[in-house]
């Protein structure tokens, strides 16, 4: 989407103030002081978040591994993509890397980027990196202390129609795969 001229942009946001209010493991929590044009400050939470990344792991048969876990938030279990956090700094390939291994125990000898997303613009900064994986070999690490996971096989037109009709509600999951959408439909042609 491009702005052409004349159309009306929105209010320039400034920051008046900012605090870190909570430091924690994966991610921290900052308050912001902001001023939009001439109205009243007023104060924004921001989730300040390392990044992560999602994968979408295809298998020699052209189906897909997708995960499904109990989501504390949630309190409920949900299927989605395998996705994870970024470790500081760390490169998105390698958090690709070792979360897949994590939560699949795949290896791949293969990761293609896909672009990025922001999965909850409206209060994080996380910006999710999206990768297709391939050349998988089984070649497991340990799951985090609170993960429980159990890995689903599935089919492309599968994954679509999951995140079509609800079944799949996995922000990441379903941005993944409509940024993937030409290698999926490479993979569905493998489909046996």
């Amino acid at each position: 989407m491009s702005i052409s001229d004349g159309e009306k942009l929105p209010l320039k946001t400034e920051r008046l103030a900012s605090k870190t209010i909570y430091r924690g493991e994966k991610f921290d929590l900052r308050v912001d002081t902001l001023k939009m044009g001439d109205r009243s400050p007023a104060n924004k939470e921001i989730v300040v978040h390392p990044g992560s990344a999602a994968m979408i792991p295809i298998t020699e048969r052209g189906t897909v591994l997708l995960v499904k876990q109990w989501r504390v938030a949630q309190d409920c279990y949900t299927l989605e993509l395998p996705s994870g956090t970024r470790d500081g700094d760390e490169a998105p390939e390698l958090t690709a890397a070792r979360e897949l291994r994590e939560e699949t125990g795949y290896r791949a000898s293969k990761f293609t980027p896909i672009g990025g997303f922001y999965p909850a613009s409206g209060f994080s900064e996380e910006y999710c990196h999206g990768f297709v994986a391939t050349g998988l070999e089984f070649d497991p690490l340990p799951q985090d202390k609170l993960e429980d996971i159990m890995v689903v096989e599935t089919t492309v037109d599968d994954l679509r129609r999951m995140c079509m009709n609800g079944e799949i509600d996995d922000a990441l999951t379903i941005a993944a795969v409509t940024r993937a959408s030409a290698f999926l439909d490479e993979a569905r042609s493998a489909d046996v």
